[in-house]
């Protein structure tokens, strides 16, 4: 029973912590999203595209991370 007890705490943990990094992903994405039409709508055309190719990246992160919880449980 101890071994299945520490098991499960340590998939816990680790969902945890994955859970942290979707949502700082996630707050990193609004900020993005935020700056990058507070720019836009100010003139700067230029960041438009490498933002979105950020968000992209942002994005491929959570459905990786979401890929290993999938292979966790």
């Amino acid at each position: 029973m101890n071994g299945r007890g520490s098991s499960h705490a340590r998939r816990l943990t680790i969902i945890n912590a994955m859970l942290l990094f979707v949502v700082l992903i996630v707050m990193l994405q609004l900020w993005l999203l935020t700056a990058s039409v507070n720019a836009y709508l100010g003139g700067d055309t230029s960041v438009t595209w490498p933002a979105a190719l950020v968000s992209l990246v942002c994005l491929g992160l959570n459905l990786g991370l979401l890929r290993y919880l999938y292979r966790l449980s």
